[in-house]
């Protein structure tokens, strides 16, 4: 963990995807890294972690990127609250509390179909519910006002009412995807999946198992759980398309680092049985391993995209590396690290 955490700190600017240019630091990339950079910040013995992470933050005076309602756009908010809890300065969150209490009072009207006008100021793809609800969440359990809580919720379930298969216990990543077929299969998208799953577990982390919030969350993860465990390559990792592994052999480090910290999570937390996951989990990380090359890049990360594609071992990006970090934070403790 930390040879990946020091080779991306390192280069942090630089284009391994077939990139023009760097990621702006508040995009939803950067966010993802910063979820599992925090986690690695609360392990490392050295706060130079927290300090670059919190030099980020003063950069950009503490504010979201760009758009109001984006959920994309919200979730270095995630960061920004880890900070506050760490160093209590209340500057860090007041204007994401500013912003969201704006969207509380003026909510989209939007229909959640992918034509309608301004279609993403609500989460009607699957990738937003790992970026803006976990946000949400995180402010509720830091200022005890429930209507943050209320709202994430209501908005949770208008989007899996609308994105969740039933049948198979996974989330489309958009309406487009409803109909399609992929060499017979349904589509369902490993990354976008593996934010689902992810964004669950960051959720719950926040809310009292005996809320009635938490056990929806928890209802729709050990659903996931049970399917997930049954759709592992043998390799350790998960298809890119996760009902289509013959046709996706490639291994791909995003959405799969992603499963072994939910399963982790879950076995740590006395929800998921650990004589039925634990093997999952370690086959998982010892396949994720497998992929950092000696200086510490971890490779086989799909580029930005919304479907199963390619990954190259020489292929990187910042999002990757956060889902590995959140991934090693949970299987560092199911192994006995404190």
């Amino acid at each position: 963990m930390q040879r990946v955490a020091d080779w991306q700190i390192k280069n942090f600017k630089e284009l391994y995807s077939n990139r023009k240019q760097p990621h702006h630091p508040l995009d939803w990339t950067n966010a993802a890294l910063y979820v599992g950079m925090v986690k690695w910040a609360a392990m490392a013995d050295d706060d130079a972690y927290y300090e670059w992470l919190k030099n980020i933050g003063e950069e950009n005076e503490w504010q979201l990127y760009k758009r109001k309602y984006h959920a994309d756009d919200h979730a270095v908010g995630q960061m920004y609250i880890e900070l506050f809890r760490k160093y209590g300065d209340e500057k860090m969150i007041a204007p994401l509390k500013e912003q969201f209490n704006f969207i509380m009072y003026h909510p989209s009207l939007s229909s959640l179909e992918w034509e309608t006008p301004y279609h993403q100021d609500r989460w009607n793809w699957c990738d937003a519910l790992f970026m803006s609800p976990p946000v949400w969440a995180k402010l509720y359990k830091e200022t005890g006002e429930k209507k943050y809580l209320d709202f994430m919720v209501a908005e949770f379930k208008a989007s899996t009412d609308f994105l969740f298969d039933k049948d198979e216990n996974l989330y489309y990543r958009d309406e487009r995807y409803f109909s399609q077929l992929d060499n017979g299969t349904k589509i369902f998208w490993s990354r976008g999946n593996g934010w689902v799953f992810a964004g669950l577990t960051n959720i719950m982390n926040e809310l009292d198992p005996q809320s009635e919030g938490y056990k929806y969350f928890l209802d729709i993860y050990t659903k996931m759980a049970e399917k997930i465990l049954k759709i592992q390559t043998p390799e350790g990792h998960w298809a890119m398309s996760l009902l289509g592994q013959d046709f996706y052999p490639t291994p791909e480090t995003s959405g799969s680092s992603f499963y072994v910290y939910g399963l982790a999570w879950g076995i740590n937390h006395g929800i998921l049985d650990k004589a039925t996951y634990e093997p999952a989990v370690k086959k998982g990380w010892n396949a994720m391993v497998g992929h950092v090359t000696k200086d510490g890049m971890l490779g086989y990360v799909q580029p930005i995209g919304a479907a199963p594609g390619k990954a190259w071992p020489d292929k990187t990006e910042v999002y990757g590396t956060g889902a590995f970090l959140s991934a090693g934070s949970e299987v560092y403790k199911l192994y006995g690290g404190e």
